[in-house]
């Protein structure tokens, strides 16, 4: 029967790149993890194994770290435009180019005659971005992963639907923990901007956001963070995933040991299984157009 090419790309993924930038004595780190997806006009590579008009993905890491070196790392998004425009305006095969980074934190070490030159790791928070270059333009999503925040009262869970297999109890005070996934869109109006500080203040928002809900479900509280992020202004929507890391209090009876009274409190932090909750939010008007997959686990 006859067969036709569907969609398809090809690329380099997880190029490991640490960027050090020498200040006089002060340091700077920039340390990524970058993939390169091209696509275009692939059809006798596929079928017939002609290779010319293929560009090799080592060449798409080579580029990676030349870039790195030419141009340096002025932030995620910067870096990753460049390469995808790159790719799609060097090569005539190439149509659309999609590059996505991981940027993975360091904090500077203060102590007594260490200089500015060391450094530790910030735990499992991961900043994101992608950019997409192709015949429709160019669309930059920049987000986080690994945003671990815990609210230890201000939480409630009751009013749900019951059945022959609901064992939950409802509950007026729970401890409220998740790992947030988000994900957002520009609104793409007064230019480039500045991608570090539009990032820092979106993740204020959504901690505060976080901070000052009194919670009565996840759902409620995923909103309200979405909500702050889109209100703020400059972006047209955000998706979020959120898993629910439950907090289970320990049963000390057994022990003679009150548990949950008083002023104290002995919780079991359980990671599987787990409630995950996501949506999207969006400035009114605004299409949905971040792929669920960017945040699903």
């Amino acid at each position: 029967m006859p067969t036709r090419l569907g969609p398809n790309q090809y690329g380099k993924a997880e190029s490991r790149l640490v960027r050090i930038t020498r200040d006089g004595g002060t340091h700077h780190i920039k340390d990524l993890c970058v993939s390169v997806a091209l696509s275009g006009a692939m059809e006798e590579v596929h079928r017939s194994g002609s290779n010319a008009g293929l560009l090799p993905t080592d060449t798409m890491k080579n580029t990676v770290y030349a870039f790195a070196q030419e141009h340096g790392v002025p932030s995620a998004e910067d870096f990753v435009a460049l390469l995808a425009r790159h790719f799609v305006t060097s090569q005539e095969a190439v149509h659309r180019a999609r590059v996505r980074v991981e940027e993975y934190a360091w904090d500077r070490i203060a102590a007594p005659g260490a200089g500015a030159h060391s450094f530790v790791r910030r735990g499992q928070e991961t900043r994101t971005a992608q950019v997409t270059h192709g015949e429709g333009g160019v669309e930059v999503l920049s987000g986080l992963r690994g945003l671990t925040v815990l609210n230890s009262t201000g939480s409630e869970f009751h009013g749900f639907v019951r059945d022959r297999y609901t064992t939950l109890e409802e509950t007026r005070d729970r401890v409220l923990a998740t790992s947030v996934t988000a994900v957002w869109r520009h609104s793409g109006t007064g230019g480039a901007p500045d991608w570090d500080r539009s990032y820092a203040g979106i993740r204020e928002r959504l901690l505060q956001a976080f901070a000052g809900t009194h919670s009565y479900s996840l759902q409620q509280t995923l909103y309200a963070m979405g909500e702050r992020a889109v209100e703020g202004g400059g972006i047209e929507e955000i998706r979020l995933s959120l898993p629910n890391r439950h907090h289970f209090l320990v049963d000390l009876e057994p022990f003679g040991l009150e548990n949950g009274t008083g002023e104290g409190a002995v919780y079991l932090a359980a990671d599987r299984p787990y409630g995950l909750i996501e949506a999207t939010v969006l400035r009114d008007g605004a299409e949905a157009r971040i792929p669920a997959d960017l945040t699903s686990p």
